[in-house]
């Protein structure tokens, strides 16, 4: 116990530690784009000799045009200018200029707000920029990024029209054998039109990870490794996928009860693989794997609780009140969440509302291995503990990035 404490403490000093030098960062780089503004309007020829102040800052700082040239048109977005003439220019978001030059936003931020406020008609742009401003202390780019849509539906609802297109006939092949190590290797040739659209759903599975716990640090592989095994996860959850001798798709996991309780151990996969008891418990929340849990004897104790997890009823509660995965920041809808059991079952957590919370696969598995904790509010609807190296005041967080139901309060 002493020694969590110890780590835990050193975690908060070295997360201080990195906020603090971010802010300097964030700071420097906005004093540095209001400078080269000031450049701009009195001259970069008279001053210097060079055509812009893309070109200085690139030779000055060994920079490439492009972050440059990024660099300078976020800075005349939040400082203002002046005219050929000499008549001002103000700025498009001054306030969201002092924050950055305070520290307090990062480049994202700046460009979420900033383009939000680049639709906004001109009487509303002060007002939109501190609902931004105000959100953006506790939030996500993402997130500011979700109420900067939600302005603009408001203050000018329109949409795209849907862009429908029929598929061709295609052919197909697919190789699929696990090889000893239990590694299982995937090979294959697909007409175009079938590549395009496994790219484009694998694409879409494998954006990096959004939400509070950090950064996303995986690499291309490994993301589309990951969006693979959600695809799955998927197509199994799927209740148009075909029944096989009267039951649809599923695997067995096999797995004593102490090792279930306590995430420690091993479990058989089906008929000849194998995966942790952690992996079990985390699967056996709400998955298309059906647990048999075993006794000292290997006597089956429980056979087939996967009807007994979550009714569809509950699944469609569960998705109206979620709206989609419930971590902060998560954009994943619905269909690419779990059920996760705030009181695991194992340990005798009941299979109901107020025991339940939607989670895509990521998420779900960061909850059973991570600081994070969820609960149910008063307000009946959930909310989530960050770890201490996050927020050491563990200020509960939510996710806005759902669209509520129309009619809710």
């Amino acid at each position: 116990m002493t020694n969590d404490v110890a780590l835990s403490s050193e975690a908060v000093a070295l997360a201080d530690r990195i906020g603090e030098l971010v802010a300097r960062m964030r700071s420097a780089e906005a004093e540095l784009g209001a400078v080269l503004v000031e450049i701009e309007q009195r001259g970069v020829m008279e001053l210097f000799g060079y055509r812009s102040a893309a070109r200085l800052l690139e030779h000055l700082a060994d920079m490439p045009k492009p972050a440059t040239e990024r660099l300078i048109k976020r800075a005349r977005l939040v400082n203002p200018g002046r005219n050929l003439d000499g008549s001002p220019i103000p700025a498009l978001a001054p306030a969201t200029g002092v924050a950055a030059r305070a520290g307090r936003l990062s480049n994202p931020m700046i460009d979420v707000i900033t383009s939000v406020l680049a639709q906004v008609p001109p009487e509303h742009c002060v007002s939109a920029e501190t609902n931004l401003l105000a959100f953006a202390e506790e939030a996500g780019h993402k997130q500011v990024a979700a109420l900067g849509a939600r302005i603009l539906a408001h203050l000018a609802p329109d949409g795209p029209a849907p862009d429908d297109t029929e598929p061709v006939a295609p052919t197909r092949e697919l190789f699929l054998r696990r090889k000893r190590t239990g590694i299982w290797e995937l090979s294959g040739r697909f007409d175009d039109e079938t590549g395009t659209r496994a790219h484009a759903l694998l694409d879409a599975l494998a954006e990096r990870r959004t939400g509070d716990e950090g950064p996303d640090f995986r690499t291309t592989p490994q993301r589309y490794g990951d969006a693979f095994s959600d695809a799955v996860d998927l197509a199994l959850n799927s209740p148009e996928l075909p029944m096989q001798a009267g039951e649809r798709a599923h695997v067995m996991v096999a797995v004593s009860l102490e090792d279930l309780k306590s995430g420690v151990g091993k479990a058989t996969l089906g008929d000849t693989g194998t995966m942790t008891a952690a992996e079990a418990r985390v699967h056996a929340c709400d998955a298309m794997i059906i647990p048999a849990v075993l006794g000292d004897k290997s006597e089956p104790l429980n056979l087939g609780r996967l009807r007994r997890l979550i009714s569809a009823g509950l699944r469609r509660a569960l998705f109206l009140r979620d709206r989609g995965c419930a971590f902060p920041g998560c954009h994943r809808p619905p269909r690419h969440c779990q059920g996760h059991h705030i009181r695991h079952w194992a340990d005798g957590g009941p299979t109901d509302l107020t025991n339940l919370v939607l989670m895509c696969a990521h998420h779900h598995r960061l909850l059973h291995r991570s600081g994070w904790e969820v609960r149910i509010a008063p307000d009946g609807l959930p909310e989530f503990l960050p770890p201490v190296f996050i927020d050491r005041r563990r200020k509960p967080r939510r996710n806005n990035l759902h669209e509520p139901l129309p009619f809710a309060a």
